[in-house]
């Protein structure tokens, strides 16, 4: 896949007693506020983005705590002693 191409990542996080769920990672400078997730009727919270080719570190802000996806099939320790969720594209 050339550089410049990219393909479309979805993302979904199950948390039917949340407020609120964001996404953030090194595809958004990590920032927890840049991309909500909608919630479904089944309590699954959804978003998807358009992704380079590479590994992309992440994590799910639920109601303010950071999280690790469970669906991903990666993940990499992080400096604050826990991990984050990894997809490759």
């Amino acid at each position: 896949m050339p550089a410049s191409q990219k393909s479309r990542v979805n993302f979904a996080l199950h948390a039917p007693d949340a407020n609120e769920v964001f996404i953030a990672g090194t595809f958004n400078g990590w920032d927890p506020q840049v991309r909500p997730l909608r919630c479904d009727k089944k309590g699954t919270w959804r978003t998807w983005m358009n992704l380079p080719a590479g590994q992309h570190e992440y994590r799910f802000i639920v109601n303010g705590d950071w999280q690790e996806d469970p669906q991903a099939g990666e993940r990499a320790h992080n400096p604050f002693g826990t991990f984050n969720s990894v997809v490759s594209v």
